[in-house]
């Protein structure tokens, strides 16, 4: 296109990101989570290594979310700081 500068690339790119990208990963670490609950309280009620493994799900679900929402918040705050964000 003519006439399109740096800073509507980039704001284009962000805006997928924010958009599309980000949510399809927080959707999987939360079906993660989601997954672990129901292995661990309905799956598997009488096998111990399969509880075990649903706990990890949970816990792996949960760091991957609260790590997400970090590193998305932050990123946000620096592109509107730095003025690149709509």
């Amino acid at each position: 296109m003519v006439g399109t500068s740096f800073k509507d690339y980039v704001t284009g790119i962000v805006n997928l990101l924010n958009t599309v990208v980000v949510p399809v990963i927080f959707a999987l670490a939360f079906f993660a989570f989601i997954w672990g609950v129901v292995n661990f309280f309905f799956l598997s009620a009488g096998y111990e290594k399969k509880r075990e493994e649903g706990k990890q799900f949970v816990f792996w679900g949960i760091i991957g979310m609260v790590a997400l929402f970090s590193v998305w918040g932050f990123v946000n705050l620096a592109l509107s700081t730095l003025g690149i964000a709509p």
